[in-house]
């Protein structure tokens, strides 16, 4: 098996991996510098770097690195004497390098206005894929969004096809409260790692209070980034953008300390604004 064609075709079904590499070996190592194995997060493998209780370890920090998103080097003493003796080990050291594998992260877009063209441009030279929905056809059109991989000009449809995941990002800036509330409601029960919605604290909470009374509950809120966006002092649409950028960056990338605008759940039922 092609190991690269594999990684193709794990990120186009948005799966994750993880590939180890041999990077450095040093001694009487029966393998070679540039082995390679494939983990993918079913725990199934493709390829090798040599068996025996090095490839199990390396299979074990494999599952960690999809997990965290964090690459990992990994060194190993091997010797006679070294736990390592399962036949496989003759002596001498092995370096490897073991890096995540994950599926392009997408962004949808729930409303284009001036705010989402901006946020659009930023977050796909960020690295995401964008898509767009809009029930105005002159607003999510190829046009306005040339960078868009999927355009949608109905909310139902949208809703109906589109099965966010954990590499998923939802940002609700539609024109009006209600198709606030109707993204917003959605988004809430799908798995998508982040969702976020724009307005201030009194208007977020009025979208808040309203789907509680259609039977959401508060808790299903903890997770939405609303506010959105990081506390940089932005006003206009592209500063507005950045920050919103900014805040997919972080939360993809596990940031710890970044300044959110998020509103804190106690504030939202202590009726704060």
């Amino acid at each position: 098996m092609d190991l690269f064609e594999e990684i193709v075709k794990l990120r186009k079904e948005g799966r994750r991996a993880a590939l180890a590499t041999i990077v450095h070996t040093n001694g009487s190592i029966p393998s070679y510098e540039s082995s390679r194995m494939l983990v993918r997060e079913d725990g199934s493998i493709s390829g090798t770097i040599g068996g025996g209780c090095v490839e199990a370890d390396v299979w074990a920090a494999a599952r960690e690195v999809m997990q965290t998103e964090a690459p990992r080097k990994m060194v190993f003493n091997l010797n006679h004497d070294a736990n390592y003796d399962s036949g496989l080990i003759c002596g001498g050291t092995l370096e490897v390098f073991v890096e995540p594998i994950l599926p392009q992260p997408i962004l949808y877009l729930f409303g284009g206005g001036h705010v989402s063209i901006a946020v659009a441009k930023s977050a796909s030279a960020a690295g995401f894929a964008v898509g767009v929905i809009d029930d105005r056809e002159q607003f999510a059109n190829a046009q306005r969004f040339p960078m868009a991989g999927e355009l949608f000009t109905s909310y139902d449809d949208a809703f109906a096809q589109l099965k966010p995941g954990p590499g998923s990002y939802i940002v609700i800036v539609t024109r009006g409260h209600k198709d606030d509330m109707r993204c917003l409601a959605w988004a809430v029960r799908t798995d998508a790692r982040y969702i976020g919605m724009i307005g201030s604290k009194r208007k977020v909470l009025s979208v808040y209070r309203a789907l509680e009374k259609e039977g959401f509950q508060p808790q299903e809120f903890e997770r939405v980034f609303a506010p959105m966006g990081l506390d940089i002092g932005a006003l206009s649409p592209e500063e507005i953008a950045i920050s919103i950028t900014a805040e997919l960056i972080a939360v993809r990338r596990n940031a710890a300390g970044a300044k959110h605008k998020k509103m804190a759940l106690d504030s939202k039922t202590a009726g704060a604004v």
